[in-house]
């Protein structure tokens, strides 16, 4: 790869065209434009200190193992065991996320070409199995092809984007700016008194789409002069998507012709606005425009997630490492894209019992899960102060500052988004209902004591953290040799 391909496959995985459209609903239900326009700025700024802070550290490190590669490095094999593992339960949930998202998104495109197909939770898991399986068989190609594909999609974002908003422009505006940038909602279940908490999980919508960006250091590996292309791939990857993803979000909020319509849509609020605000005709456009970038965002995402969990289990710490470690002659992590397809695939099974719910958990998983692997390397960069040995990309003295906001502000999300996101769904609430519970404490704190017991009762015996680069070709080609045997 190239430094723009190592850029579009961040900028394709956040893809602006999938998640904050996907869960659009969240930050509108949950404070409203507001939480839409503002909150996607903040969440963008802070998203801009992390990309830079982890920028630094792998132009230091080029390598696939990426963020459990410099914990271990950093601080030691336990670091990277657990860094390594939270990262591995975050791939897996944002490639769930993104690819439930492009499920509803597709079903609601076929509705219009095959009317009375339905929108049934049956109907979308359907559909999300289908799309899952084209990303397994799409990421069992030569990286080669998934370089051009992750090329075509940065252009096919920033194009599409930029169709949407221009089509968005010339409808009358049925929202004024007053609305778009100062209009409050709280259609959470919570008192008006705690508008604020409510805001805070509507930011769920911005901090779901602004992640995966660490997929620029994933692919270090695969691409040339990677200690700098990596880290501009993750910082512009970040800028250039806060940037475009504002525009869209001003436009489809300017566009929209019901609130109380929109806010019963859930999470076909955007369908919604644009087939009443437009009509059938330009809606199916633009779900087309839509529906593609999600694919080639979910296609990205697999491909991130599979290189992850390759280079883990190349230094033995996922179970049955040396099947998922086995490359095929074209370099595909073979074993690995379906590890990742399946787990990713089963993530969402409770969304049969309640879609909406099951993707924000799904969602929240996944910001849980990347931003504490984000987080912990960052701290271990902090820690080492002037002994860090820079790259070619640097941040100079500015870590000093720099790095601690993005720890404190990945603290304040991971909080956030395991706090309840209904009054009905805490325990002993008077009207408590199982299908509103949030079970992202359940998944995330749940697989924390399942890896973290195994290290203390085994794994710190044995796991040591990485294996020796190769450095020359010649080396490169005798593990590969090795991997395949």
């Amino acid at each position: 790869m190239g430094g723009f391909s190592n850029f579009a496959i961040s900028f394709t995985i956040i893809s602006i065209l999938a998640g904050c459209l996907t869960s659009y609903y969240i930050a509108f239900n949950n404070g409203g434009p507001v939480a839409v326009t503002w909150g996607w700025l903040l969440v963008g700024a802070f998203s801009v200190l992390i990309a830079m802070a982890m920028g630094e550290i792998a132009s230091a490190m080029p390598t696939a193992g990426a963020l459990y590669f410099w914990a271990s490095k950093l601080g030691g094999p336990a670091w990277g065991w657990f860094t390594g593992w939270f990262n591995l339960v975050g791939q897996i949930a944002v490639t769930a996320a993104i690819d439930y998202g492009a499920a509803i998104f597709t079903t609601a495109l076929l509705n219009l070409w095959f009317p009375g197909l339905g929108t049934e939770t049956l109907t979308i898991f359907i559909v999300y199995t289908a799309i899952i399986a084209l990303h397994l068989g799409l990421n069992l190609l030569s990286v080669g092809v998934l370089a051009r594909l992750t090329a075509v999609s940065a252009w096919w974002h920033m194009v599409g984007v930029g169709l949407i908003v221009v089509v968005l422009a010339v409808v009358p505006r049925h929202q004024s700016a007053a609305f778009v940038f100062t209009e409050t909602i709280n259609n959470s279940g919570f008192s008006d008194t705690a508008f604020w908490f409510v805001f805070g999980i509507g930011l769920l919508m911005a901090q779901y789409t602004i992640t995966g960006y660490d997929a620029s250091a994933h692919m270090s590996e695969e691409t040339r002069q990677a200690s700098r292309a990596a880290a501009w791939g993750m910082v512009m990857a970040v800028v250039v998507s806060v940037v475009f993803g504002f525009v869209l979000l001003v436009a489809v909020t300017f566009a929209i012709p019901d609130v109380q319509g929109t806010l019963d849509a859930g999470a076909d609020a955007v369908v919604y606005i644009w087939t009443e605000a437009l009509g059938e005709g330009w809606a199916e456009f633009m779900l087309i425009i839509a529906v593609v970038a999600q694919l080639f965002c979910g296609t990205a995402s697999v491909t991130s997630a599979s290189r992850m969990m390759f280079a883990f289990s190349r230094d033995g710490a996922v179970p049955g490492h040396r099947l998922w470690r086995q490359v095929a002659r074209n370099r595909a992590p073979v074993n690995a894209v379906i590890a990742i397809c399946v787990l990713a695939w089963a993530l969402m099974i409770p969304t049969l019992v309640n879609g909406a719910v099951g993707y924000l958990v799904g969602t929240s998983i996944a910001v849980i899960g990347l931003n504490i692997a984000f987080a912990m390397p960052i701290i271990l960069r902090i820690k080492a102060g002037d002994r860090f040995e820079r790259g070619a990309w640097s941040l100079g003295n500015h870590y000093k500052w720099i790095s601690p906001i993005a720890v404190g502000w990945i603290a304040l999300v991971c909080v956030l988004f395991l706090l309840p996101v209904s009054p009905n769904g805490i325990p002993g609430a008077e009207e408590f209902d199982w299908e509103v519970v949030n079970y992202a404490p359940l998944t995330v704190f749940g697989a924390f004591v399942l890896f973290g017991g195994w290290y203390v009762l085994s794994a710190k015996r044995w796991f040591k953290g990485p294996v020796r680069e190769a450095t020359s070709e010649q080396g490169l080609a005798a593990i590969e040799a090795q991997l395949r045997a």
